[in-house]
Formats: C-alpha cells, structure tokens, sequence
C-alpha cells in the first residue's frame, strides 16, 4: 500500500467533488456537520471511525496538526448545540525521525477501564514500521506513551486499523504488512504488569483494511481480501483458525475490507469494495445455520447510487443497515446509505449525499447511538477541504410545504405575499428556519409559516415553488409550483 500515491488520487476526488458541488443548488440536509477540520493545528483528512465516551467522541486525524502528521482529538458539547475540538496529540514533532509515530490510517480509537485511549500509527516508531500508543488522562492534559513498536517480519508492520480490547486489557489488531509468511497479520499485545507489553502475531494474512470485531466470548472475528474468519482461544496462549466464508464468485462481492459487525444471533454483516452485480462493491450477511456453519445472503449491490464502501455496517435493533461510501451518490463524492428492513427484505435508500461543503469521501464505519442518531467522518471536504465529522439522522420526519399568493392574477406594482406552511407528523420545524419562495426570495418561519411580501414582479407568469430545506430532524420538501400572473 503506497498511502502517498493513494492521496494523490483522494485528491483529484475531492476535487471533482468540490467542483460538482459549485454547480448544485443547497441540498436537503438530514445531515450535520460537528466539526471543520481547518488542517493546522486540529487536524487533516480523517479515514477513522469514531467512538463515544462519556458524552464526548474521540478519533483521529491521518494528516495534519502541529507537525503534519496526524492527530488524535476529542470532540466535546458546548452547551449551546455545537462542539468544541482539541487535539489530544499531535504526531511527529522530531520531525523526520517521527520515533512516536505518524499518520494513523483507519485507526478507531478504544478505551480501556481506567480511561486510557488506544491506537495505531500506520509508519513512524523507533523503527518506521508503525506503533501502537497510549494517552493517559491525567487531570485536563493527556500523556502520550508508545507501548509497542514493530520491527517488520515476524511481528508485523504498518498496523492499518483500529484495535480491540478483551476484559483482561489484551489489545488485538490487524497490520496492511509483515507477520511471516502473509503480506499482513492479526496481533496480540499482552500487558505484564509492569508498564511493558508482549507481543505475537496470531495469524498471518493477505493484507487488508479491516479491522477486527470481537464477540462476547472474546473470539475475532475479520476479512482477509478473500474471506471472513474467526480466531478462537484455545485455553494455552493459543487461537485457533476458522474460515467461516470463502468470496469465490464476482456475484458474492470481492474485497472485503470492511470491518465485521456481529448481531446477537451470531450473524455477521460487512461490505465489500467490488464485486456483485456491477462490480462496485456489496452488503452481504453471513447467517450461521444450525450446524453452526455460515451462507451469504446479499443485501444490496452498490450502483444505482453510493459505490466502493471501505467501512463497514453497523445494524440497530429492528435489523436496519447502515453505511457510507467513498464514491457514487448524485454528486459523485458517497454518500451515507440505509437498508431498511420490512420483515423480509432490505430497501436501500441514499440518507445523505456528500456534495463538498459537508463532507466529501466517507471511509469510516459509521457509529449508532442509542438515540439511533449515525456519526462518522470524511476524509475530505467541510468548510475547508480538510475532512468532518458528521451527524445524520435516519429517522428524520417526512415534511409537506404548501404555497399560496394574497392576490393571483394581480397588476404591476402591487403588493403579492406568498405563505408558506410546513407541516410533519411531530410538528412544525423550529421558528427560524428559512423557507426559499423560487425564484423570489426568501423568509424564516414561525410555527411552521413563512410569508414573503414583493411588489417587484414582472408582468407576465412567474413560476412560484416554496421550498423547505430541512434539517437533522426535518427532511426537505417542496410545494407544489404554480404560476404568479402579473398583468399590466
């Protein structure tokens, strides 16, 4: 994996994106965007997943910051409906020699009892081949210790991904190289007790993005670029290897680099970046039968919207999907997508588009709250091109926006106000929200009503439409469009 040539590429996506989004009008919003990344000094172009503590979220930042290469940082309530941004870490200040770390990649952050956040760094380390970290709170400040630095072969390099944590504070992980025989390995890192850690490779590998999941019983469960397995403990330091799923045919999706999600039945869930019926990627489920063996069952080939899905699903309690892609979507820079779930079948439906200035290329696995709420980051776009994080909710109500003039047909000259009203199933959306009157102009709503008062129209029929723009909770929704007559 060469992540310099790979960026190169974001790039020129980003900048596509970008320029569709210039030539787009504002777009329906059930998305929010949290936070900015501005590059210097909070960060740059995030590929992580998030996690949530104590009110608060934490990831991490593959560029910027202080030195350039990356940060960690926690995202904090204000108080006032918005968040507040601090770096936890900055990577590399010895600059080049980078001996605690650089540039964490898809690297999920955890936590462990005592509040201690952990990670990886994809390069950098005492020997460049990647590190993992630990940040200790200690009152308002955090310090920062590397706690394992790979050599290469045989205890791998270049940790990809986040890590996982079993009750005992065993960290476990996956790495894009090293570990003998493979091109990337699983690892496990043992604390002794006396502030060092052990380290051994599990299993050697193909490489890959994913990361890793890890059941109740603390079994591991991942993807190779070919399959899903599971690693077992065998009671004696050892694990043993299942393959539960062999990807053999186009049609049952390829690459599978998106992180496993296990439901409480034991059935897994993941995406795959290519394969299925147009060969951009999939949702499949593996559904472990009675004989404790699994069988794919596809939920949705990507094309007809978002494609090329790097993270991986999250599932809430009535069986939904949710992702984001990297690609696809009415503007060409992925979107966050929903697979509702009737019963019996999944009806996949675009919850977000990217467009730029929210958010442009998703490879995160996004985050469920227990308000069903989604939150994720883009490697690119926001405000100022250098990536958010982002809040969507799919459970946003349904609005209807009706339209009507004071006076239709009137004269040149005289006053024609035009009344908006939105409606939804839990209301009114709040006073101050800004109904548009295409092509006229514009005004905020109180309990649901908008009016807007000219006397500058043109004679002749003016084609009138009152569009509500939506928001988090408020989906977006246009009146029916009638003509405005102006008589002499």
């Amino acid at each position: 994996m060469h992540l310099a040539v790979t960026k190169r590429g974001l790039t020129l996506a980003l900048l596509s994106a970008l320029l569709i989004f210039a030539v787009h009008s504002a777009q329906a919003q059930t998305e929010s965007v949290l936070y900015n990344f501005t590059g210097t000094p909070d960060g740059a172009n995030p590929y992580s997943t998030l996690t949530f503590h104590g009110g608060n979220i934490f990831g991490t930042t593959y560029d910027g910051g202080l030195h350039g290469f990356g940060t960690v940082f926690e995202l904090t309530p204000n108080g006032s409906g918005g968040w507040n941004e601090s770096v936890l870490y900055s990577f590399c200040p010895a600059s080049p020699s980078c001996t605690d770390g650089q540039n964490p990649t898809f690297t999920k952050v955890v936590l462990d009892s005592k509040g201690s956040l952990y990670g990886t760094t994809f390069s950098g380390g005492s020997l460049g081949n990647g590190v993992v970290f630990e940040l200790s709170p200690s009152g308002s400040t955090w310090s920062y210790n590397v706690i394992y630095n790979f050599a290469g072969q045989p205890d791998a390099e270049n940790p990809i991904n986040g890590l996982v944590i079993d009750s005992k504070g065993n960290l476990y992980g996956t790495s894009y190289n090293g570990g003998g025989g493979g091109n990337g390995a699983v690892f496990e890192l043992s604390p002794t007790g006396n502030g060092t850690w052990t380290e051994q490779v599990i299993l050697s590998i193909p490489s890959t993005f994913a990361g890793l999941a890890m059941d109740a019983s603390g079994n591991l469960y991942g993807t190779t670029n070919t399959t899903v397995f599971k690693l077992q403990p065998n009671g004696s330091g050892g694990w043993f290897m299942t393959t539960l799923f062999t990807f053999s045919a186009q049609l049952q999706g390829t690459t599978p680099n998106g992180t496993p999600f296990l439901d409480a039945a034991g059935n897994i869930y993941g995406t795959t970046v290519t394969g299925g019926k147009n060969n951009l990627g999939v949702v499949y489920k593996l559904v472990k039968g009675s004989t404790g063996k699994y069988s794919e069952k596809i939920l949705y080939s990507f094309g007809n919207n978002g494609t090329q899905p790097y993270g991986g699903v999250v599932v809430d309690s009535a069986a939904n999907v949710y992702g984001s892609t990297t690609a696809g979507g009415k503007n060409g820079a992925g979107i966050v997508y929903m697979l509702a779930f009737n019963g019996t079948a999944y009806q996949e439906r675009s919850l977000q588009a990217f467009i730029g200035e929210n958010g442009a290329v998703s490879y995160s696995s996004l985050l469920l709250d227990s308000g069903n709420y989604l939150y994720g980051t883009t490697f690119g776009g926001g405000s100022s091109g250098e990536g958010a994080v982002f809040e969507v909710n799919p459970h946003a109500s349904t609005t209807t926006t009706t339209c009507v003039s004071s006076l239709n047909p009137s004269v040149r000259g005289q006053a024609v106000t035009f009344t908006a009203t939105v409606t939804s199933k839990n209301g009114p959306p709040p006073d101050g929200e800004i109904v548009v009157f295409e092509p006229v102009g514009q005004a905020a709503m109180k309990g649901g009503v908008a009016t807007y008062t000219t006397s500058a129209l043109n004679v002749g029929k003016t084609k009138i439409t009152a569009v509500y723009d939506g928001d988090l909770n408020f989906m977006t929704s246009r009146s029916v469009t009638f003509y405005q007559v102006v008589n002499p």
